[in-house]
């Protein structure tokens, strides 16, 4: 058995590797309530060994997913390059690399749980992500493309996945990086970096490119195979705690927007600008990979990796004649990958691909039993109501959803990645014209330019959205099917002017107007009973009764909150916002029905956490 473990930066995480393959996996934020917690997963690391049922003796090695010399190696190389410039910084971060980091065998023994005499493995960051990319992928053999903010030094690299083996051929190095670059945009438009990166990909439909030739004329030297050299000019991210600097101002049209400022048409376009920018550079970064592994198949990992529009771009661009990405591709997968690595190529375990792939749906954290729910329902005196069998406990829902309510769906292993895929969901209907703007508004309190994802039985798939490929774990941007679109009429095409991006929002554009987005795309996820089991049966009773095989599917969470872990974090939510009714395995709470007293104002809900 290997344990790998990510830690120290963004999103720390576990995960269980053995002869049966992936065992458990999950990250430290699930359990410490803390958005991208980056201590030491000693939470995720005791799930993982109770899910097995080990002690840390019965491991045969633990890894972890990078190597913090050369990581210090690039930071001291960095402050040393831009001296004096940067000493704020740089003082900033010396003391936890001196007392923490530079030390990291013996912080790892002194924080597992339990006496470890072995040798600790460290794998590099990117042979992490790749390993991650492919050792669970459907591929015998495939090329390999990871591209994130930054390692030790690497940001991107070409390799080539066959059998039980894994070898990078190319890399690209900081200060130049795609996940860096992207990050700066974030940061410019007032989001916040490595976690608003999804806001500005949910942007980019409502503007216009107008900025993407400043970007590629200005800040990039960028090359015929994605390889780009960044003009550190217009940059302050190599010394300062910033991401861009006065130069970068000048070149937009003035400061970065503070986040409580309102979007306005610059923003929009910057966001559009980047975003085209980045899927050029992925498409030309896709071919290189292709000329230099001679591979038809693909496999993605990294930070950019979970940019769905470009991934949808690059699947429909056929360079590749299949693409599999790691649903976990930050910094989290990075535990699982060193697990994989360690496992197949280390130890020289054999590996069999199998038809789908050996990611188990990506459900692969904590569960919970009806036992276990009901003893927290009963001590808690909750009311709720169970039902023994499954069918009328879908009929009931069903009927539901069909009403216009709002659904809490908790059941099965919680999901490993920063996507729920039907375990820990928000649902309800798609068709509904306010679904997106009350999900948004009254229950995730986050911004409501943003979209929400179709959860669409697999075998309908081609009938509603432009895509020839399943897409299990909501890593797709599809076009909407030419046959739901509805043609807007000419005060709706005003509107799409307006620069109120609610307005924009609430114009219908299909006949499922709540996953439709304003360029009439979708991010899309296609269920079957094997990967997806009882949520999977939930849509299929829906499509019976409506005729309609789709959901709206978002996070059980709320902005800045981690996507919940046990039935009392669902329960939590459930009564502080407006959803109607939660589902916790067998067991179905209606919020009419609930005490006053547990119906936390939602103002002290959203201080618990830090809005991102």
């Amino acid at each position: 058995m290997i344990l790998g473990i990510s830690a120290y930066y963004h999103d720390s995480a576990a995960a269980l590797v053995g002869e049966d393959g992936i065992l458990a996996a999950a990250q430290e934020e699930r359990f410490t309530r803390i958005k991208h917690d980056s201590s030491f997963p000693i939470h995720a690391i005791n799930y993982c060994l109770e899910e097995a049922n080990l002690k840390l003796e019965d491991l045969e090695q633990v890894v972890f997913y990078e190597k913090p010399f050369l990581k210090f190696d690039r930071l001291l190389e960095t402050y040393v390059g831009f001296a004096p410039v940067g000493l704020h910084s740089f003082v900033k971060a010396m003391p936890q690399w001196l007392k923490q980091k530079l030390h990291l065998p013996r912080e790892i023994r002194k924080q597992l749980p339990g006496k470890w005499d072995k040798s600790i493995v460290f794998t590099t960051h990117h042979e992490s992500h790749a390993a991650s990319a492919f050792f669970p992928s459907p591929f015998e053999e495939a090329a390999i493309l990871t591209m994130d903010g930054v390692g030790e030094w690497d940001t991107a690299t070409i390799g080539v996945g066959k059998g039980n083996h894994i070898e990078l051929l190319k890399s690209m190095h900081f200060p130049d990086s795609l996940g860096l670059l992207y990050s700066a945009f974030t940061y410019f438009c007032g989001f916040k970096v490595n976690s608003g990166e999804y806001k500005l990909m949910g942007l980019a439909p409502y503007g216009s490119p107008f900025y993407k030739g400043k970007i590629i004329n200005e800040l990039l030297d960028l090359k015929e195979d994605g390889s780009f050299r960044v003009n550190l000019d217009f940059f302050n991210y190599c010394q300062g705690l910033t991401m861009t600097n006065k130069k970068f101002d000048q070149l937009f049209d003035g400061p970065p927007r503070r986040s409580e400022r309102q979007i306005t048409q610059r923003e929009v376009d910057l966001a559009a600008s980047i975003q085209a920018v980045t899927e050029e550079i992925v498409l030309r970064m896709a071919k290189y990979a292709k000329d230099v592994s001679g591979m038809n198949n693909l496999c993605l990992a990294g930070g950019v990796a979970l940019n769905c529009v470009a991934n949808g771009k690059l699947l429909r661009s056929k360079i590749f004649d299949q693409v599999w990405i790691q649903p976990a591709s930050g910094d989290a997968g990075g535990a699982l990958g060193a697990a994989l690595f360690t496992h197949f190529q280390l130890m020289d375990k054999i590996r069999v691909p199998k038809a789908s792939d050996s990611m188990k749906g990506s459900f692969l954290g904590p569960c919970f039993t009806n036992d276990e729910i009901r003893g927290f329902l009963t001590d808690s005196e909750t009311p709720h109501h169970f039902y023994e069998n499954e069918d009328e406990l879908l009929e009931i829902i069903s009927q539901q959803i069909d009403a216009g309510k709002i659904i809490g769906w908790f059941q099965g292993r919680m999901e490993f990645g920063p996507r729920a895929l039907g375990s820990r969901s928000i649902i309800g209907d798609a068709r509904n014209s306010e679904m997106q703007t009350k999900m948004n508004l009254s229950i995730k309190f986050r911004e409501s330019f943003r979209p929400f994802a179709p959860s669409v039985l697999e075998e309908e798939v081609d009938r509603y959205f432009d895509l020839n490929s399943s897409s299990p774990y909501m890593l797709l941007v599809a076009p909407v099917a030419q046959n739901i679109r509805k043609e807007l009429s000419t005060d709706e095409t005003g509107e799409m002017q307006d620069p109120d991006l609610l307005k924009r929002v609430k114009i219908e554009r299909s006949t499922l107007p709540a996953i439709t987005h304003v360029d009439y795309s979708a991010r899309v996820q296609s269920i079957s009973e094997d990967r997806n089991g009882r949520y999977h049966r939930l849509v299929k009773k829906f499509n019976e009764s409506t005729q309609s095989p789709v959901l709206v599917n978002t996070s059980f969470n709320i902005r800045g909150e981690p996507i919940v872990c046990t039935p009392q974090d669902a329960y939590r939510c459930f009564v502080s916002t407006d959803m109607d009714l939660l589902v916790l395995e067998n067991f179905v709470l209606f919020k009419e029905e609930q005490p006053k007293s547990t119906l936390v104002a939602k103002e002290e809900y959203l201080a618990s956490f830090e809005l991102d």
